[in-house]
């Protein structure tokens, strides 16, 4: 959803990519077709060769669309790229609050499988109904705007969002009652946080020594993306385990593969 911004100045949101701590072979870049070029609209992740898991908002409109993996800036052909136009869209839930965006998670059906390589590789997804604790490390990966009302960076941009707890992160002094048990809090210290063009991409959370795509990035505060005790809000990725497994057998007759 990325609620809407207002002129509230701040930092810098996102760092580079440069020197990452997590892979970076994993993302994906949502991009629509306009005045005869390709632009980034939200983030995404490649959870099996022909499965990408992205936010329900980045994908309501009827526009044609392309997937890009491989990509690090995207004003170079870095020689790592590859994309996918027109993929099949299979499984948004819906309908699903647009404010709230409860159900905010939908998978991408690529028209063709991607080829897994050193520049390109799956996510791992957690445990169903998993549950991080407070203050696990975690990082937010994208494109998406530098600071509020600023502009979509070039290149891959990362920032550590410890998870903030749905007790926490539910209490009146955070997101009080729009936060859902079925969403992810991470960050809130005013500082670093995901912003515009960041949406659908994921948070990637350290778990006994392992990174997992633990949330898909939907949602910030109306007053900018980075306000104090007001986190960065994710889908819960595990709560939505089976339903991805049933989604992608109803399409496949077999598991997710």
């Amino acid at each position: 959803c990325l609620l809407s911004k207002t002129n509230t100045p701040s930092l810098s949101i996102l760092s580079s990519c440069g020197s990452c701590s997590i892979p970076l072979t994993t993302f994906i870049s949502l991009q629509y077709y306009s005045g005869g070029q390709w632009h980034h609209t939200c983030g995404g992740s490649l959870v099996r060769q022909n499965w990408v898991m992205t936010a329900a908002h980045c994908v309501d409109r009827d526009f044609l669309i392309r997937l890009g993996w491989g990509e690090y800036n995207l004003n170079q052909n870095d020689g790592t790229e590859h994309s996918s136009q027109r993929p099949f869209l299979k499984g948004r839930l819906t309908p699903f609050p647009l404010l709230l965006c409860s159900y905010d998670i939908a998978l991408l059906r690529l028209s063709q499988s991607a080829s897994l390589n050193s520049y390109v590789q799956l996510a791992a997804l957690p445990s169903s109904g998993e549950i991080l604790p407070n203050n696990n490390p975690c990082y937010i990966t994208g494109w998406g705007l530098t600071r509020t009302n600023g502009q979509l960076a070039q290149t891959l941009q990362q920032a550590l969002l410890p998870v903030v707890s749905y007790s926490i992160c539910s209490g009146s002094a955070y997101w009080g009652s729009t936060v859902k048990n079925t969403m992810v809090c991470a960050g809130g210290d005013g500082v670093r946080s995901g912003c515009q063009g960041d949406s659908g991409g994921p948070l990637n959370c350290l778990v006994n020594g392992k990174y997992y795509v633990h949330g898909v990035t939907s949602f910030v505060s109306a007053m900018g993306c980075n306000v104090y005790q007001k986190p960065t809000v994710f889908t819960r990725v595990s709560a939505y385990i089976s339903w991805i497994n049933n989604v992608s057998w109803l399409c496949t007759e077999g598991k997710l593969q």
